[in-house]
């Protein structure tokens, strides 16, 4: 989207310099005045020094200050003048209406909230936000910044109410990019199609599409989110307990599946061993005996309790 920002191309005085010209023209405004009145003059000569009197109590209006990563909108009767960002002590056109803002990053972590993955399971999220102000025009003429910031008609609005109404606004957005986002996705492997990405497993990738979805819905407003990544994830409570559950059964299964592929293996080992060595000769029956209970001493829970056969085997 376009910006309408421009750089500030108007009269601007270092504030020093600015300093010793409203001093010089103070003290002659005052000698003038104690000059004329010395002299008994009135009238026409005294016009000049009570203008000048009165410009060096109305100038001091104009000096602005500004930190490194801080902006001044200007606003003159209402029309945009652009934005300054020299940082120093300045003096500027008292006429000139100035917005301070900030430019520097902050962090937003707001409240975790009960979304529906694409699976439709309530789950609780939680993200974590690293912003900044882009393009001061938009922050501040696109947006209703003025009305959302906590100023009145008699008390002007400072740069952290400013500040905090363009945080509301992101949290706001925020909100809802990561609604539409937990919505595109299931929870975990166990709820998802094939290989497909899932809350859990997408880490970095999944936070890519969040910054894009949130940068998307913030282009409007000036805003820009540098950052943004998952920090909080769990299944909501009323169906905590039940996929607990369900995930335990899981690894119970997976653990098995491990066991019993370990232990066939060991089978056919043991038997490839006998026959290589010329231990025993087994037929088929005693083979598939030796199976079961080698199969029975591998897999199951508790150790086994030995039976000593002293007979013969025929």
């Amino acid at each position: 989207m376009k910006t309408q920002e421009f750089e500030f191309k108007g009269f601007a005085m270092n504030g020093f310099v600015a300093i010793i010209i409203e001093l010089a023209l103070a003290v002659l405004s005052i000698w003038g005045v104690i000059n004329c009145a010395n002299a008994g003059l009135s009238g026409w000569h005294l016009v000049l020094p009570i203008i000048g009197l009165f410009f060096a109590c109305i100038l001091p209006i104009g000096f602005r200050k500004l930190e490194p990563n801080e902006a001044l909108v200007m606003v003159f009767f209402g029309t945009y003048k652009g934005t300054f960002t020299k940082t120093g002590f300045h003096w500027i056109n008292f006429l000139m209406t100035t917005k301070k803002v900030s430019l520097r990053a902050r962090n937003l972590n707001p409240d975790n909230i009960k979304v529906n993955d694409k699976t439709g399971n309530p789950v609780m999220i939680g993200q974590i936000l690293v912003w900044k102000l882009k393009d001061t025009y938009k922050a501040m003429f696109e947006i209703d910044s003025q009305t959302m910031a906590d100023g009145t008609s008699t008390t002007p609005v400072s740069v952290s109410s400013r500040m905090r109404a363009f945080e509301s606004f992101i949290q706001v957005q925020s909100d809802a990019a990561l609604r539409e986002v937990a919505g595109m996705y299931a929870y975990d492997e166990n709820e998802a199609e094939g290989d497909e990405l899932t809350l859990r497993s997408g880490g970095a990738e999944i936070n890519e599409v969040l910054l894009s979805k949130l940068n998307e819905r913030l282009a409007m407003s000036g805003l820009e989110v540098i950052e943004a990544r998952i920090n909080y994830l769990a299944y909501s409570a009323e169906i905590a307990a039940v996929m607990l559950r369900r995930q335990q059964a899981a690894a119970i299964i997976s653990a098995r599946e491990k066991i019993v592929e370990g232990a066939v293996s060991m089978v056919k080992m043991a038997l490839d061993k006998l026959k290589e060595d010329g231990v025993v000769e087994l037929d088929e029956e005693r083979k598939a005996a030796m199976v079961s209970n080698l199969m029975v001493v591998l897999c199951a829970d508790e150790s086994a309790q030995p039976v000593v056969n002293t007979g013969s085997l025929y």
